[in-house]
This record gives C-alpha cells, structure tokens and sequence, in this order.
C-alpha cells in the first residue's frame, strides 16, 4: 500500500464501505505514514465538525443589527459601482 493507493481508497475507509483485508491494509500503512494519518485524521475531525453543526437562532438585537450592517454594505457597493445591477 502506497500514499497514491491510500489517498483513493480514503473516502470509503470513513465510510467503512471497504473489505475487512482492504482495512487491516490500510490501517497499516497509517501506522508507518505519517503523512497519511494527518490526512486522514483531519478529514475525520472536518467530518466530525460538520456532523455536530447545528443552527443557532441569533437573539433579535443581533440579528437586526447584522441585517442593518448587510443592506449598509450593499447599498455602499451599489453606489460604488454606479447603481448598476448585475454582478
């Protein structure tokens, strides 16, 4: 098992969508390649992050204020760019 090998068969690792053999190998190579682990650590811990974000409701002071800085912001580039419409 090389990183090449490794790097392709990372994705169904996670997913645990791979052959007992196929897992022993890979785990391994993880043993012995620094490199590897990090990648595959740090995408384990970005999956994790994803997974447990949840939506927040914003106190309403906070949300007015964050609505009132967005439309001051875009009414300062509409009138930077002349007023036109399209990006």
């Amino acid at each position: 098992m090389n990183c090449k090998q490794f790097l392709k068969e990372l994705t169904d690792y996670l997913d645990g969508a791979i052959d007992t053999q196929l897992r022993a190998d890979l785990e391994e190579h993880l043993i012995w390649c620094h490199d590897c682990y990090v990648v595959c650590n740090t995408t384990k811990m970005t999956i994790q992050v994803y997974k447990d974000n949840e939506l927040y409701d914003l106190p309403e002071d906070l949300r007015s204020r964050l609505r009132s800085a967005v439309i001051t912001k875009c009414k300062s580039h509409k009138a930077e760019s002349g007023g036109e419409g399209g990006s």
